[in-house]
C-alpha cells in the first residue's frame, strides 16, 4: 500500500484556504450586488447602451412613471420585509435556543453515564487491545460538537435571510434595466449565501476537528465519534428552521392566494391584499432560511458519516491524516469547482432574453458536475493511497482509490439526474405540468387527481437513481462509499444554493414591483426570473432528498456498527416493529406539519377577508391594510405550531432506544428512510407541479396556456385552487421530511453508545 501523494502539511493548508477563498468569493458577490443603489438618483442623465437586449435607460422613463417615489417606495417594501423576517428568525431562535441548551444538556447526561461518569481510560470499541479517552470525554466533545453545529447552522439561516432581504428590492430596480441585469443581481445574491454557508461549513468542522485533536491525541476513534455531534446540531436547527418557517410561508400564501385571488380576483401581490407583507416574509424565512440550515445539516451530516467510518478502517488506525481528511477535500474542491462554474452565469455569459434564462440555470448544474468530476478525480489520485482497508461490519474490506473516485461521482452524477427529472415534472415547459393544467378545464377536482398522479410517478426514477448509486457505492466500499457518494452529491452545494436562493429572491422582486405600482413590463421580467426559480427551488429540494436518503443510510451503517448489532433481520419481531412504525412516521409528521399549516391559514384567510370587509376604501385603493396584524399571525402560529413535529422527530429515537433497544431503533431507523424518500420527493413533485401549472395559465406564453386563461377564468381559479394544496406539499412538509430521517439518523448515532449499554429497558424488564 503506497501513501497518499498529498502530504499531511500540504492537506492543513488546502482545507481552511479553500474555505477562506470561498467566504472571500462571497463577500466580493455581495459588494456587487450593493453597487445598486435603493436610493433615488436626482442626478446624472441615464446611460444609454445596448446591453441585456434592451436599452438600458429606464423603463419608468420612457413610460412617465419615474417618479423618485417608486424607488422610495421599492425600499419601503424591502424593509418592511427584512424586518418581518428579522423579527421572527430572532424570535425563533430565541425558543430554539432553549431547546439547544436543554439538549446539549441531555447529550452530556446520556453519554457520560455509559461508563458512571468514569474519568478512567477504556479499551477501544474496535480494537480492545489499545486504551482510548473515557466516555465523559465523548460526553463533553459531542455537546460542544452539537453546540458548534447547531450556531453554525443558525448563522448560515439568518446571513442568507439578510442577504436575501437586501437583495431583493434591488433585482426589481435592476428589472428596469433589463431581464439580463435583473438575472444577474439574483444571482449573485444567491451566490453570496451559497458560498458563505458551504464555506463556513467546512472552515468550522475542520477548525473543530483539529482543537479535539489536541486532547484526542491518537485516539481518532473518539475523536469522530465525538464530531457526529457536529451534523446532530446542524440538523436540530434545520428541523426547526424548516418546519416553523415552512408554516409561516405557507400560511400567509394560501391566506393571500384564496382571498385575494379566487374571491376578490385580484392580481398576485397586490397591495391592497393584507397578507401580501407576510407572503413575501415567508419567501425569506421559509425557502432562504429554512432551506440553507437544511443543506447545511445534510453537508454536516454527510462529512460525519464518512469521518466516523473512516476513523475505524485503515485510515484512523494508521493515522493517515490526508485521506482521513478526504471528504473534507472533496468539499474544498466543490468550493472551487462552483466559484469557476459561477462565473458562467454573472460574467462570461450574458442574458439577453427571458428564454435565456432556465437554460443558464441548468448550465450551472451541467458545469459544475462536469468540472467536480476532474476535480474529485484529482483529489482520490493524490489524497488516497492506491489501496486500502475500509470497515465492513466486523471486517476490513480492500478497495483502491479509483473505486472510491467512482462513489464519489455515481452520488454527484445520481445528483443530476434527479435534478433533471424533478424538472421534467415541474417545469411548465414540459407535457406532465402542461397536463396538470390542462385538467383545470373540468374544474379543481381533476387538477388535484392529475397532480397526484404525477407526483407518484416523479418518483420512480430518483428512487432508481438513489438504489443505483447505494449499490455500486456500497459494493466499492461499503457504507463508507454510501457517505462519499453523498458527499459527492452534496458537493457542488455553492452552486446548488445560489440556484435555489435565486428563486426566492426573484418571487420578492415581483411582489415588490407589484407593490410600488411599477411598470407592467417589469412585472414580466420579475415573473420570468421567478418561474424559472420554481423549478429550480424544485431541483434543490430533490438535490436535498436524494442526499437526505443516501446520508441517512450511511449514518445507518454507522449506529448499526457502533451499537454492536451483527445483523439486522426483519423476521425478528423486535426488528419489525420498529420497521413498520418508522414507516407510519412520514406519514404522522406530514400530518401534523399539513394540519399546522392549515390551521394557520385558516386564520389568515379570517383576518384577510375582515380587512377586505371592513376598512372602507381598501379594494379601491383608497385605504392602507393593516400587514403588521397577519405577520403577527403568520408568527405567532409557526412558533407554536413547529414544537409538536419538531418534538416527534427529536423525542423518538431517544424512546425507542431507551425503551426498546438498538434491534428496534434499527429498525424503525430502516421503515422511515424507506418511506420517508417516497413521500418527501412525490409531496414537493406535486407541488412544484401544480405551482407551475397556474402560472403557465397566468402567462399565456403559448396557443394552449392562452386557451385557458386569462387569469380570472374558471380554468385559472381551478390551478389557484391546487396550487394552494401544494403549497403546504412542497413547501413544508416534503422539505421537512428529508431532515426527519437525517436527523433521527444522526441522533441514533450520537446516542448509540448508551443505548448499547442501557437500551431496551422494558425487554430486559420483559425477559
Amino acid at each position: 500500500m503506497s501513501p497518499a501523494l498529498l502530504s499531511s502539511f500540504a492537506t492543513e493548508i488546502i482545507i481552511p484556504v479553500c474555505a477562506v477563498i470561498g467566504i472571500i468569493f462571497s463577500l466580493f458577490q455581495w459588494v456587487v450586488v450593493s453597487r445598486v443603489k435603493v436610493t433615488p438618483d436626482r442626478n446624472g442623465p441615464p446611460s444609454i447602451s445596448n446591453k441585456n437586449g434592451y436599452d438600458d435607460y429606464l423603463i419608468e422613463e420612457e413610460e412617465g412613471l419615474n417618479d423618485h417615489n417608486v424607488v422610495i417606495k421599492c425600499a419601503e417594501i424591502q424593509n418592511a420585509i427584512s424586518e418581518g423576517a428579522t423579527s421572527f428568525l430572532v424570535t425563533m431562535y430565541k425558543y430554539v435556543g432553549i431547546f439547544m441548551v436543554v439538549f446539549a444538556f441531555f447529550i452530556f447526561v446520556f453519554l457520560g453515564s455509559v461508563e458512571g461518569f468514569s474519568r478512567k481510560s477504556q479499551p477501544c470499541t474496535y480494537d480492545v487491545s489499545r486504551m482510548c479517552k473515557p466516555a465523559i470525554a465523548t460526553a463533553l466533545f459531542s455537546t460542544i460538537a452539537f453546540l458548534l453545529g447547531a450556531i453554525t447552522s443558525i448563522i448560515s439561516g439568518f446571513l442568507g435571510m439578510k442577504i436575501a432581504t437586501y437583495a431583493n428590492a434591488r433585482t426589481t430596480l435592476e428589472a428596469r434595466k433589463g431581464v439580463g441585469k435583473a438575472f444577474e443581481t439574483a444571482f449573485r445574491s444567491g451566490a453570496v449565501m451559497g458560498f458563505l454557508l458551504a464555506a463556513n461549513g467546512l472552515l468550522v468542522l475542520y477548525i473543530a476537528i483539529n482543537l479535539f485533536k489536541i486532547y484526542y491525541g491518537d485516539d481518532w476513534e473518539g475523536l469522530f465519534e465525538a464530531i457526529t455531534g457536529y451534523g446532530l446540531g446542524g440538523s436540530s436547527m434545520a428541523l426547526f428552521g424548516r418546519v416553523g418557517g415552512g408554516i409561516y410561508t405557507k400560511a400567509a400564501d394560501v391566506g393571500a392566494d384564496l382571498v385575494g385571488k379566487v374571491e376578490r380576483n385580484i392580481p398576485e401581490d397586490d397591495p391592497r391584499n393584507p397578507a401580501v407583507i407576510a407572503d413575501n416574509v415567508g419567501d425569506n424565512v421559509g425557502d432562504i432560511a429554512g432551506m440553507g440550515s437544511d443543506l447545511f445539516g445534510s453537508y454536516a451530516e454527510s462529512s460525519c458519516a464518512a469521518l466516523v467510518v473512516a476513523s475505524i478502517s485503515s485510515f484512523g488506525i494508521e493515522h493517515d491524516f490526508t485521506a482521513m481528511c478526504y471528504p473534507l477535500l472533496v468539499s474544498s474542491v466543490g468550493i472551487l469547482v462552483c466559484l469557476i462554474t459561477t462565473l458562467f452565469a454573472t460574467d462570461f455569459f450574458e442574458i439577453r432574453e427571458v428564454d435565456e434564462i432556465q437554460t443558464t440555470l441548468k448550465k450551472q448544474l451541467i458545469i459544475s458536475t462536469v468540472l467536480m468530476t476532474v476535480g474529485i478525480a484529482i483529489v482520490s489520485f493524490i489524497a488516497l493511497p492506491t489501496s486500502f482497508t475500509i470497515f465492513n461490519f466486523g471486517a476490513q474490506k480492500v478497495v483502491h482509490n479509483w473505486q472510491l473516485f467512482l462513489c464519489v461521482c455515481v452520488g454527484l452524477w445520481a445528483g443530476l439526474i434527479i435534478g433533471f427529472v424533478t424538472e421534467y415534472y415541474t417545469s411548465n415547459a414540459y407535457s406532465p405540468v402542461q397536463d396538470v393544467a390542462d385538467s383545470c378545464r373540468t374544474g379543481a377536482a381533476t387538477n388535484v387527481i392529475f397532480g397526484l398522479a404525477l407526483g407518484y410517478k416523479s418518483v420512480i426514477i430518483p428512487i432508481f437513481a438513489i438504489a443505483i448509486s447505494i449499490f455500486v457505492s456500497f459494493t466499492f466500499a461499503a457504507m463508507y462509499g454510501i457517505a462519499v457518494a453523498a458527499l459527492g452529491m452534496l458537493s457542488t452545494i455553492a452552486t446548488g444554493l445560489a440556484i435555489d436562493a435565486y428563486g426566492p429572491i426573484s418571487d420578492n422582486a415581483g411582489g415588490i414591483a407589484e407593490m410600488a405600482g411599477m411598470s407592467h413590463r417589469i412585472r414580466e421580467r420579475t415573473d420570468a426570473l421567478d418561474a424559472a426559480g420554481n423549478t429550480t427551488a424544485a431541483i434543490g429540494k430533490g438535490f436535498a432528498i436524494g442526499s437526505a436518503a443516501l446520508v441517512s443510510l450511511a449514518l445507518f451503517g454507522a449506529f448499526v456498527s457502533r451499537a454492536g448489532i451483527e445483523t439486522v433481520d426483519v423476521l425478528t419481531p423486535k426488528v419489525f416493529i420498529g420497521l413498520i412504525v418508522g414507516a407510519m412516521l412520514p406519514y404522522w409528521f406530514s400530518a401534523m406539519t399539513m394540519k399546522s399549516v392549515g390551521s394557520a391559514a385558516l386564520k389568515m384567510v379570517e383576518e384577510v377577508r375582515r380587512q377586505f370587509n371592513t376598512i372602507p376604501g381598501l379594494m379601491e385603493g383608497l385605504a392602507k391594510p393593516d400587514y403588521a396584524t397577519c405577520v403577527k399571525i403568520s408568527t405567532d402560529a409557526s412558533l407554536k405550531e413547529m414544537i409538536p413535529p419538531g418534538a416527534l422527530v427529536m423525542l423518538t429515537p431517544l424512546i425507542v432506544g431507551t425503551f426498546f433497544g438498538v434491534e428496534t431503533l434499527s429498525g424503525v431507523l430502516a421503515g422511515a428512510l424507506v418511506s420517508g424518500v417516497q413521500v418527501a420527493i412525490s409531496a414537493s413533485n406535486t407541488g412544484g407541479a401544480w405551482d407551475n401549472a397556474k402560472k403557465y395559465i397566468e402567462a399565456g406564453a403559448s396557443e394552449h396556456a392562452r386557451t385557458l386563461g386569462p387569469k380570472g377564468s374558471d380554468p385559472h381559479k381551478a390551478a389557484v385552487i391546487g396550487d394552494t394544496i401544494g403549497d403546504p406539499l412542497k413547501d413544508t412538509s416534503g422539505p421537512s421530511l428529508n431532515i426527519l430521517i437525517k436527523l433521527m439518523a444522526v441522533e441514533s448515532l450520537v446516542f448509540a453508545p448508551f443505548f448499547a449499554a442501557h437500551g431496551g429497558l422494558l425487554f430486559k424488564i420483559w425477559g
